[in-house]
């Protein structure tokens, strides 16, 4: 880290916390150099913060809301564009014998689901991330981003209807013969 004081404890912060932090910056920018790039700001600025935290929140909860902060001042560059990271591509690793249609078919309803998070306003899009992807309680999410838990939760809520609705009206849905949830865009 260029230098600076590493403390004890921050060792400890990183070990535990850098691979979400991480996955979460992964799947809010969409691209892999990015959120490593972002991820080592982050981990600087616990690194930098950390004699003056104050023990309000949890750490985990402190790292997020850094990351957020890290993120959302990336994104707010008018040069960027958002991507956002295949849900599958960091969920879990694909089966390399999947048919090739099976990939196709999940990543148009990747592409779908991308675009309209990618859509979403940025304080919807982290809520959706923090509560949905990354497991985190509402409570959690609502120090994360700063606000209170009726707004946290309300985000939450808008954000999930507004990708269902995008969703519906791009998508029609189904099982296959498998009971695999599908989709096909509309034309």
């Amino acid at each position: 880290m260029n230098g600076e004081v590493v403390q004890p404890a921050f060792r400890a912060i990183a070990d535990d916390l850098a691979q979400s932090l991480r996955r979460y910056l992964e799947r809010y920018v969409g691209d892999p150099a990015v959120a490593q790039d972002l991820s080592q700001e982050t981990l600087m600025r616990i690194n930098q913060g950390l004699p003056s935290f104050a023990g309000r929140s949890s750490i985990k909860t402190w790292a997020f809301s850094i990351a957020n902060r890290v993120a959302a001042d990336y994104l707010r560059h008018p040069d960027r564009r958002l991507h956002i990271v295949e849900l599958d591509e960091v969920a879990e690793p694909i089966d390399p014998d999947r048919a090739l249609d099976e990939k196709m078919m999940l990543g148009e309803m990747n592409e779908c689901i991308r675009a309209v998070i990618d859509s979403l306003p940025d304080s919807y899009r982290a809520a959706l991330i923090l509560h949905d992807l990354e497991g985190l309680s509402a409570e959690q999410t609502a120090e994360i981003c700063a606000c209170s838990l009726a707004t946290a939760k309300i985000r939450i809520h808008r954000a999930r209807l507004r990708l269902k609705e995008a969703l519906t009206k791009r998508c029609e849905f189904y099982r296959d013969q498998d009971n695999v949830f599908r989709c096909d865009r509309k034309a």
